[in-house]
């Protein structure tokens, strides 16, 4: 791959489509412009290495121009001294440099079109940096609120369980209670009723019986004692 191609699919790189990519946007952010200044001073170099090649060709181009228009100059010069001979060794020269500049002048059409595309993809990518770097802050901040939305959505849903909870410990509770109240109330059906009757003939059984005292102190004064 060429040095052309390859920036060129640097500069083809979408900064939004990489975002997709991210698992953590906040950091990947930083990596990535830190990528993309390691590739930024990459192409600058070249691109200053493609235009210092593109100003030597159009140097040897203008040089060689400037050579054709002086021999050319010597042969007129040449044929006004009245000396053919020279004129024809001059036009000879400025032939053969013709013939050459041909090659320098295609040479620099090729380099002068490259410096142009690795300017264009320098100042693009140049572009792009800041581009990104004014947008970091923002996707930081973007990604930030995400998280904390991310975290009150769990919190949202452990408030939903935890209504859930006392929801069923509710119904738990009332379902104790009626266990209980069912219990209490079987407890009194199973209780036998009461005998009133049964009741008041111990109470009355024990009148009139009299103590052991009682008949001790009659028998004594039955015997005078």
């Amino acid at each position: 791959m060429s040095i052309l191609e390859r920036f060129t699919d640097i500069i083809k790189a979408n900064i939004n489509e990489v975002l997709d990519k991210m698992e953590d946007p906040s950091k990947m952010i930083d990596q990535y412009l830190h990528d993309a200044i390691e590739d930024l001073a990459e192409v600058k170099k070249s691109t200053a290495s493609v235009i210092a090649e593109e100003t030597r060709s159009k140097r040897l181009a203008d040089e060689n121009q400037a050579e054709v228009a002086k021999y050319a100059e010597y042969a007129k010069k040449a044929l006004m001294a009245g000396n053919e001979g020279d004129a024809r060794t001059f036009l000879a020269k400025k032939q053969e440099l013709e013939n050459l500049g041909a090659g320098l002048m295609t040479a620099y059409a090729t380099a002068h079109e490259n410096a142009i595309k690795m300017r264009q993809m320098h100042d693009k990518l140049a572009s792009d940096i800041e581009s990104l770097k004014a947008r970091r802050e923002m996707i930081k901040s973007k990604v930030k609120v995400a998280k904390t939305q991310e975290t009150l959505n769990q919190y949202t849903s452990a408030t939903d369980r935890l209504q859930d909870a006392e929801n069923a410990f509710l119904r738990m509770e009332d379902k104790a209670n009626k266990m209980l109240d069912e219990a209490t109330a079987m407890a009194e059906l199973n209780t036998k009723p009461i005998d009133e009757a049964k009741a008041l003939e111990e109470k009355y059984a024990s009148m009139g019986n009299a103590s052991v005292d009682e008949e001790l102190n009659k028998l004594k004064g039955e015997l005078g004692l």
